[in-house]
């Protein structure tokens, strides 16, 4: 009992020195403030009693804060109903009365003078946090209790943070990167620290510093270049221009493949920075507000920037074009580089291996196909830029997770890293673990919280972590952890200032003190090829009135700017308004006459007017322009195709094929192409490519069945049309069906698809026509029916849009399958006319054939067909 009763004893004495007028005077019962008189609930509470818990939200049991810190809003929840008050009470291990403070809000935040006597009074000894809840009607009496312990370090931050304010989903961000700003201040500053940047109208991403501070390192798409990267000296006021952007396009630039710059990193020194370069990515938006962007690279190697000579060079031991190397972290000596290293990934669903902007589509495997993605961490010397052997981080490979951007501490002693299942950066499941510098046993840290534990920075005396989480919301919020000497945290601080509630907070970055503030970054850099870049990116997020606004901006600085012509033209055309996407289009061509996209669209809006003949020009003139462009290829062969140009048409839909032969729509045009030049097998061989890239695809499961049933493989072709029927059952598709069964002798299966043709489409001409023939025609007495044959082809005679050579012919065997052989033989007459005026000599001879059964009085009757025999007596 003894055990119980001493802190309640301790607590009344203070109480008495509460009394004696011996605490302090705080301000009187305002919500920050600590109340004069102690009251009579404190003196009530027993700790070993019963109470409703009150759970504590924030500060975390076990927090140290800075001694710099602004206060914090103390916060809770109350499962007591009743309670309509709350107080909190800070007791110290000094001796001395504690800090009391009263409020009617689950929240509670110290005034500057009582939170200045609670760091105060817990630096060295954790102070003890009480806050009890009661109700208005029994005011001394605890319904509520609960309990945490928090303490203030010795240590001081010491150094501002810079960080990046983005609104959320990150698309958004894309779509608009004037929205996102960049911010700097302190930890002892009782308001959101100032924009340093903003308004910036093209992306801007990852930055880093030298150790010093003096030199920033910062991603921009400069000159529509992805890859662009400004590295400047820091100063109050930094102005960001094109003499101090490189970019990492430039390295092995003959290569031809795009770089984005990924992940960069300023060398300690500032001398130099290091970049993952050749690289391929997955960053595509997802439908979470929290985690609304999966990020990772696949592919990629490290590649080295030095400013006394720049001049670019791979990083030897981390540049194996075998594996993705990316993250990386400079040692605070400057001597090694940690990074990130998986084996490099080839997707499945692109063959395209330049391009580095992907769908989501082209990252199935990834999205919605449940395949992983694990990096281990690497060690290689720097080696002033020759690099040197990579080795697996002792105790950070080959451990079945996903471990990536390293830290090293500024005093080397610590490498902090992230470890999630897959993945990269944005994973809800990323927690923040802590090992000696050269490897060893990692420890998951202290500090992280229940969502997201990423994006670390140390401060420069390597005693307080930086780090972003989504542990109270979906908008990132910056936390502070404090680590001792022997790399253990506390659970950590929220700087609940430094953003808005609808904003997040991420790449949180601490700054040498020794530069002083930051006030201003501006950008003198952007002009029309920024706006044009800006455009692209929303045209991609499907935002056109974006698009248009940026695009006008970039033709009021470079009205000759044909890119930003054509782009608006695209707009304009996704707007309905042809003619001005045409003209604008036209004014791309003006500017630039080689501008292949340009003439390409130009060319498919062309077609859409009805004028393919010009469209053949400006897709000529395009392939001219870029002669390895697949989609011209395909796009001009279909054109040619349409109309009637068969070798030509198929010469560029094959050379479309060989450039891009996982596009199901080149293999399917080739193939129709081939069956009209007669060279089958071929068309076979395409139409299968087509369904192999596409199984869903019933129009091409359809042509495959034709083609197959046309060269002699009726089993076959039939199991593929009713395979298309599978998949797509409308009308048109159950007739063709039909209409083969009627061809290889299976007139009661025929009937069988016209009827559920007509069940879809009661109005179906080719339907019913095709029903009338089989009922006036079919060899078999019971499947024939005169009287139904004569209404059915009546009725697909007079349903028909125009005269139909399919309805009059089988009114011409509906009529002579009743007698009827004069009407027969005039409405066959009619037919075989029709059919010479279409130019079908074939069908004119096989109703001419039928024309003189009837003129002898004679019905027409269909054959059992042998199973492999071509169709050749329906209609």
């Amino acid at each position: 009992m003894r055990r119980a009763i001493r802190p309640r004893l301790a607590f009344q004495a203070c109480l008495l020195l509460v009394l004696a007028g011996m605490c302090l005077a705080l301000a009187s019962c305002s919500p920050g403030g600590a109340d004069p008189e102690p009251p009579a609930i404190l003196a009530s509470y027993r700790p070993d009693a019963s109470y409703a818990r009150l759970a504590i939200a924030y500060p975390f049991d076990g927090s140290v804060f800075p001694p710099e810190i602004v206060p914090p809003t103390f916060r809770w929840t109350d499962p007591h109903s009743s309670c309509t008050g709350w107080v909190v009470a800070v007791e110290f291990g000094d001796g001395g009365g504690p800090v009391i403070g009263r409020t009617g809000e689950m929240q509670w935040m110290p005034d500057a003078t009582a939170w200045a006597t609670i760091k105060r009074r817990s630096t060295g000894a954790p102070a003890r946090v009480i806050i009890l809840g009661y109700s208005e009607s029994a005011p001394a009496q605890a319904l509520s209790a609960g309990e945490i312990h928090i303490g203030t370090s010795a240590d001081p931050v010491g150094a501002p943070i810079f960080y990046r304010d983005v609104p959320l989903p990150f698309i958004d961000a894309v779509k608009d990167p004037s929205r996102i700003a960049w911010r700097m201040g302190t930890v002892a500053s009782a308001t959101q620290p100032p924009v340093v940047l903003a308004n910036l109208p093209v992306c801007g991403n990852c930055h880093s510093f030298s150790a010093d501070g003096c030199v920033m390192g910062m991603d921009v798409d400069y000159a529509n270049d992805k890859g662009s990267y400004a590295l400047t000296p820091v100063s109050r006021k930094i102005v960001l221009d094109d003499r101090n952007i490189i970019t990492w396009g430039d390295y092995r630039r003959e290569d031809g493949r795009a770089t984005f710059g990924l992940l960069s990193q300023v060398s300690p020194d500032g001398r130099y920075a290091i970049s993952t370069v050749k690289d391929r990515s997955v960053f595509i938006p997802m439908p979470d507000l929290a985690f609304s962007r999966l990020f990772f690279p696949i592919q990629g190697i490290l590649a080295v920037y030095d400013r006394q000579t720049e001049t670019f060079a791979a990083l030897d031991g981390a540049d194996d074009p075998a594996y993705c190397q990316s993250n990386p972290a400079w040692s605070p000596d400057g001597r090694f580089i940690v990074f990130a290293r998986a084996p490099a990934h080839r997707l499945k669903h692109t063959r395209d291996t330049r391009k580095v902007l992907l769908t989501a589509e082209e990252c199935r495997e990834f999205v919605t196909g449940g395949e992983v993605f694990q990096y281990d961490l690497y060690r290689v010397p720097f080696n002033a830029g020759k690099g040197g052997r990579a080795e697996p981080l002792p105790g950070a490979a080959e451990d079945g997770v996903s471990e990536y951007f390293p830290k090293v501490s500024p005093d080397g002693r610590w490498i902090v890293f992230c470890k999630a299942f897959s993945f990269m950066l944005l994973q809800p499941d990323s927690e923040l673990h802590i090992m000696p510098a050269k490897g060893g046993q990692p420890r998951r840290m202290r500090c992280n919280r229940s969502r997201m534990n990423s994006w670390h920075s140390w401060s420069p005396n390597s005693r307080w972590l930086v780090f972003t989480s989504k542990h109270f919301s979906p908008y990132t919020q910056l936390l502070l952890a404090h680590v001792d000497a022997e790399g253990r945290s506390s659970p950590p601080v929220l700087l609940e200032h430094f953003t808005a509630p609808d904003r997040a907070a991420n790449i949180p970055e601490f700054v040498h003190p020794s530069v002083g503030a930051v006030t201003a970054i501006h950008e003198a850099f952007v002009n029309d090829v920024s706006f044009v870049r800006a455009a692209q990116e929303l045209l991609q997020a499907q935002d056109y009135d974006g698009a248009e606004r940026a695009c006008r901006k970039a033709l009021a600085i470079n009205p000759a700017n044909a890119t930003a012509h054509n782009r608006l033209g695209f707009v304009c055309q996704q707007d309905g308004r042809l003619q001005d996407a045409a003209r604008h289009y036209c004014q791309a061509i003006e500017a630039d006459p080689t501008h292949a996209t340009a003439h390409a669209n130009l060319a498919g809006l062309l077609v859409k007017m009805g004028r393919p003949a010009d469209a053949v020009a400006h897709y000529r003139a395009a392939l001219e322009a870029k002669p390895g462009d697949a989609r011209s290829h395909m796009n001009l062969g279909a054109v040619l195709l349409a109309g009637g140009r068969l070798e030509e048409a198929a010469q560029h839909l094959a050379e479309a094929v060989r450039l891009r032969p996982d596009d199901t729509n080149s293999h399917f045009n080739l193939a129709q192409a081939l069956v009209h030049l007669g060279r089958l097998n071929e068309a076979i061989d395409h139409y299968r490519a087509s369904v192999r890239l596409n199984p869903d695809d019933a129009g091409a499961l359809q042509n495959l069945g034709l083609a197959l049933y046309e060269a002699g493989q009726v089993r076959e072709g039939l199991a593929c049309l009713a395979n298309a029927v599978r998949r797509s059952p409308t009308a048109e598709t159950l007739v063709t069906y039909a209409d083969t069964l009627v061809a290889a002798g299976q007139y009661r299966l025929a009937v069988e698809q016209y009827d559920a043709a007509l069940a879809r489409a009661p109005d179906a001409t080719e339907a019913i026509a095709g029903l009338a023939w089989v009922r006036a025609a079919a060899p078999d007495s019971a499947l024939r029916d005169s009287a139904a044959a004569v209404r059915l082809a009546e009725q697909a005679v007079a349903s028909a849009s125009a005269p139909s050579t399919r309805a009059l012919d089988a009114l011409a065997a509906a009529y002579g399958a009743c007698g009827r052989f004069e009407e027969a033989a005039t409405q066959a007459a009619r037919a075989f006319v029709l059919a010479r005026k279409q130019g079908r000599e074939a069908l004119a001879r096989q109703i001419a054939a039928r024309h003189r059964l009837y003129r002898d009085g004679k019905p027409f009757r269909m054959a059992p067909a042998p199973v492999s025999a071509a169709p050749k007596n329906s209609p």
